[in-house]
């Protein structure tokens, strides 16, 4: 059960975000109606999706997880319960972050999402052919208007994240409060370093996606063993590598002296992470949810996080 809640800006955010790339996906609108009522009764509140989910799927053209969300919010009158975060820039039909397309795609979110207001708007993918000026302008005017509250950048480089807040403070804007960066146990790189020092400096929170890396930090993926998962591939990589196998190898360690999860393990080590806020991670089915709502249930001794820092380095 999570009790406790993390700022964000003017946000106060459950520290696990709850992933809905699943829904209309991998878990129909029925499972993911269970999911989410069974994540908002465990203590969260941080749901998180984007306009492109799930366009990848044969027959979907994206905002179905937008849908099935706004359709939960409507049957369960919680809209002001919860804090959604959704994205921008990644939907078929609106690729990019002109000002224009940012203020489209906010209107199909918002009437998908059935609400008139989203607390947590990010661009998706940075669109470095577009000036930061436009975006930022472009993404102020929506606050200013009522229909986001807070705004926040993912996928986006260490420099052009410094230009766009150093911008937004000289023209009194609104400025990013969250980075969405793909970070986790076996991805380091892809956050440490340069873009989580501007983070830092700035007073950024990090909001990870592929917290458990498809799920490869759950456990469930081990030499020899099949595993039928629409991300079984993606996970399975980090099986060929030796540092994939050393942080199993640690997490078995940490998870045994704990009573815990693996999956918890790797959460709470993301989420003791300098600057990260709330890891994201995403749930098929209600069974699957203890171990992610445990997180908030685990302190981590200095040895065990430096064993897990060994092993993922």
């Amino acid at each position: 059960m999570i009790a406790t809640r993390t700022p964000l800006g003017s946000l106060s955010v459950s520290p696990l975000s709850l992933g809905g790339n699943v829904f209309g996906w991998t878990a129909d609108e029925a499972e993911s109606f269970a999911v989410l009522d069974a994540y908002v009764a465990g203590g969260g509140n941080f749901i998180d999706t984007a306009d492109a989910y799930s366009a990848w799927v044969p027959g979907n053209s994206g905002g179905e997880s937008e849908t099935v969300i706004g359709n939960w919010l409507a049957s369960r009158g919680n809209r002001s319960d919860v804090v959604i975060a959704t994205k921008v820039g990644a939907h078929p039909d609106l690729k990019g972050l002109s000002a224009g397309t940012i203020k489209s795609a906010v209107d199909a979110s918002l009437a998908r999402l059935r609400t008139d207001y989203i607390d947590l708007y990010y661009t998706h993918y940075d669109d470095e052919s577009v000036e930061v000026a436009e975006i930022l302008t472009a993404l102020d005017d929506l606050v200013r208007a009522g229909k986001v509250r807070e705004i926040a950048a993912s996928n986006i480089s260490a420099k052009r994240l410094e230009e766009s807040l150093t911008f937004s403070a000289r023209e009194g804007l609104a400025r990013y409060v969250a980075l969405q960066p793909h970070y986790n146990l076996v991805s380091r790189d892809t956050y440490e370093g340069d873009l989580a020092d501007v983070a830092a400096r700035h007073g950024v929170a990090a909001v990870p996606y592929y917290g458990l890396a498809r799920g490869f930090l759950t456990g469930k993926y081990r030499p020899g063993t099949v595993v039928e998962s629409a991300r079984s591939e993606g996970a399975a990589k980090y099986l060929s590598t030796d540092r994939g196998l050393r942080v199993l190898e640690s997490l078995d360690t940490v998870a045994a002296a704990h009573g815990a999860e693996i999956a918890t393990i790797a959460l709470a080590w993301l989420a003791a992470r300098p600057t990260v806020a709330a890891p994201i991670t995403s749930a098929r089915t209600v069974a699957q949810l203890p171990a992610l709502l445990a997180v908030g249930d685990i302190e981590l001794t200095e040895a065990e996080t430096t064993l897990l820092n060994d092993a993922s380095a």
